[in-house]
């Protein structure tokens, strides 16, 4: 089991990161409420991760804390929820918040999630009620530094390369390709950076 790695963050690529520790390169998918919290590449950062083994990948999932991993791995044993869509879960809300969904019975904001229809909703409140009842999220464990985006691709303006790195976030965290762009094209300025991009579209959705 892989469950915490240290190195220096190499490239990131929403939700994706490569971490090179003691010469080897480890790539990490993060929820976004994670990814945006990495530092620029070339620095050291912590991320605590949770190792998947399929029969035809080997997977790692990688989070900001301790105690978002722990939600994770709550998630993940909830009926027909995978790793993919508790990584979504987790991108659309940070862990306080899915928490606190949980705790007030909302199930509007949860079927607002991609993959996330009213009848898998009402079953994760169900599920999710009793793990949670007593759920403290820590925030003392943070191991990242202020969120930087990776570097401008050749070609591309700033502009370009922020709605270029939102569109394929949100596709990644499974919404189509024609909400993406709506989302991104509603809310885009031209000042706006990759990590404001994202989380202004994924709030207009939500």
């Amino acid at each position: 089991m892989i469950g915490r790695l240290r190195g220096i963050l190499l490239e990131k690529q929403a939700p994706d990161a490569l971490l090179e520790v003691a010469g080897v390169g480890y790539e990490v998918q993060l929820p976004l409420t994670s990814f945006y919290q990495l530092p620029e590449p070339g620095k050291e950062c912590v991320i605590y991760t949770h190792f998947v083994v399929r029969e035809d990948a080997q997977l790692l999932y990688g989070f900001h804390t301790a105690s978002e991993r722990a939600l994770f791995r709550q998630l993940i044993k909830a009926n027909g929820v995978g790793p993919k869509l508790a990584l979504t879960i987790l991108s659309g809300l940070t862990a306080d918040d899915f928490v606190r969904c949980v705790q007030l019975d909302d199930l509007s904001t949860l079927v607002k999630l991609p993959g996330i229809g009213k009848k898998t909703a009402e079953r994760l409140l169900v599920e999710m009620r009793d793990r949670l009842k007593d759920w403290g999220m820590a925030s003392s464990d943070s191991a990242f530094s202020t969120v930087q985006i990776s570097p401008i691709k050749p070609n591309l303006t700033a502009t370009e390369q922020a709605e270029q790195d939102a569109l394929g976030a949100l596709v990644s965290l499974g919404y189509t390709q024609q909400q993406a762009s709506k989302a991104v094209q509603k809310v885009k300025t031209d000042e706006m950076s990759s990590e404001a991009l994202i989380k202004a579209a994924l709030r207009s959705m939500m």
